[in-house]
């Protein structure tokens, strides 16, 4: 073989893994960037997924901040109820019924004819999801700032905040692109909220952790949301309190192993039908 022959061969070699590379990323980017463009054609996906949070700090702390402060088991109300309402608006919101359509409209069969990587099919919506929560998750904070929660934390406590609240709205989504990916039913994908409210009121929600008692307490113990919400709470009041935010990050991650896990066995399922 020449000197020439040997360069030739050197560079298709090379050049091999960096199409692979560049092929996986403009699947992804493809893929990403129609489900961003449908975020912004459907305003209704985000009227709903505000008025539910706005609602419940509104009314929580109408009702009940008074009695929470002067009975000393509260300092301040406000502040433990904003991170409830950032969990409120970013849990469940995904492109998943976007997702049953494209299964019932065909679309996504004709995908799977294609030779687009598996993963950026999921991977692409959830980069739109992303983006979808940390937009919610901006009227909430500019809500809890109009009626006064301060961060000890500052400007990057208030980033790491919002930031903190989506990494947990994207570890929920995989829950509803499993069940859009093994129904293709819509009903069933608007219902997957359900699965949320376990999480929610079996929780601090309302009360520290101090004051629950019985089975309520040991159930908030095993309740990811728990330390959610401790980190999400730790950056408004405590500071940068590492080992609480730890927790909660962890808490995060375990939740996304589960749900991400059962849309990729969904995925392959879909798959292995056609």
């Amino acid at each position: 073989m020449t000197a020439t022959q040997t360069t030739s061969l050197d560079a298709q070699t090379n050049a091999a893994p960096l199409a692979r590379r560049l092929s996986i990323f403009h699947d992804l980017k493809t893929v990403a960037r129609r489900a961003c463009r449908g975020v912004f054609r459907e305003p209704e996906f985000f009227i709903p997924a505000l008025v539910v949070p706005v609602f419940f700090f509104v009314v929580n702390i109408g009702a009940l901040q008074d009695f929470a402060e002067q009975s000393g088991v509260v300092v301040d109300f406000k502040a433990f109820q904003l991170p409830v309402s950032i969990i409120f608006a970013v849990t469940g919101v995904s492109r998943a019924s976007a997702l049953v359509t494209d299964i019932q409209g065909g679309y996504f069969d004709r995908l799977l004819l294609t030779p687009i990587r598996r993963p950026a099919l999921l991977l692409g919506l959830m980069a739109a999801d992303l983006m979808a929560v940390m937009m919610l998750t901006v009227p909430v904070l500019l809500l809890g700032l109009a009626v006064g929660v301060s961060f000890t934390t500052g400007i990057l406590g208030m980033i790491a905040f919002l930031f903190y609240g989506a990494l947990w709205g994207l570890a929920f989504a995989g829950f509803p692109y499993a069940i859009a990916l093994k129904t293709g039913n819509p009903a069933a994908v608007n219902s997957s909220f359900i699965l949320f409210f376990p999480f929610a009121f079996l929780t601090t929600s309302f009360l520290p952790k101090e004051a629950l008692t019985g089975w309520l307490a040991t159930i908030a113990t095993y309740n990811p949301v728990t330390y959610v919400l401790d980190g999400l709470r730790s950056l408004i009041t405590d500071g940068w309190e590492w080992a609480t935010l730890g927790k909660g990050l962890i808490a995060t991650l375990v939740l996304a192993s589960i749900s991400f896990s059962m849309a990729s066995a969904a995925m392959r399922g879909r798959v292995s039908q056609k």
